[in-house]
């Protein structure tokens, strides 16, 4: 990976960890009650949120499609805790420790990406924010069925694959939006 890419990479965890720290000064850990099926209804509606909003061009909330991308990262890395914890009936988590499992998630996600992007030469830097929006919506379809199977599948990757593959794409994403597509005004 370029120095830029790992930059960039940093640049956009920042900012998520920035809204993931102050949202758990806000509600606590409550999201540890939700199952990871519910998290991935979460990103599903993220994301036609913001595939509505680039065909569409037009968005009636006052929020960009970068927030979305943002809410995208963050709900991922939580799933991923979840899988890993299972969701709680007292949602009450240490909030450094929510914090040092979402930080691993997406350091977990980074090193995927170090890996993919050494095979793929960052081809993704030529791609388009919204094929990023239709991959993220294809990889909750998958999920979404693996999820109905009770997690079996015979030749595939788990959930977790596919929520550590929507974190990369959103990030993806957002680096394409913060150093590259800034001037759009649907895109804050």
């Amino acid at each position: 990976m370029s120095q830029k890419t790992d930059q960039q990479f940093e640049h956009v965890v920042s900012v998520c960890r920035e809204i993931f720290e102050k949202k758990m000064k806000d509600y606590g850990t409550a999201w540890r009650i939700l199952r990871s099926s519910s998290m991935t209804d979460q990103i599903f509606i993220k994301a036609r949120r913001i595939r509505s909003i680039e065909i569409n061009g037009v968005s009636k909330v006052d929020e960009g499609i970068r927030s979305e991308f943002i809410g995208i990262i963050n709900y991922a890395a939580m799933a991923i805790i979840q899988l890993e914890l299972g969701p709680a009936d007292q949602p009450e988590m240490n909030p450094d420790e929510a914090l040092k499992l979402y930080l691993e998630k997406l350091q977990q996600a980074k090193n995927l990406m170090l890996n993919k992007n050494h095979d793929y030469g960052e081809a993704w830097r030529k791609m388009r924010v919204s094929s990023f929006t239709d991959l993220i919506l294809m990889k909750l379809h998958r999920t979404k069925q693996i999820e109905d199977n009770q997690g079996q599948t015979l030749i595939s990757e788990g959930v977790d694959a596919n929520y550590l593959d929507m974190i990369n794409y959103a990030v993806f994403a957002m680096i394409k939006i913060d150093f590259e597509l800034s001037d759009h005004s649907l895109l804050t």
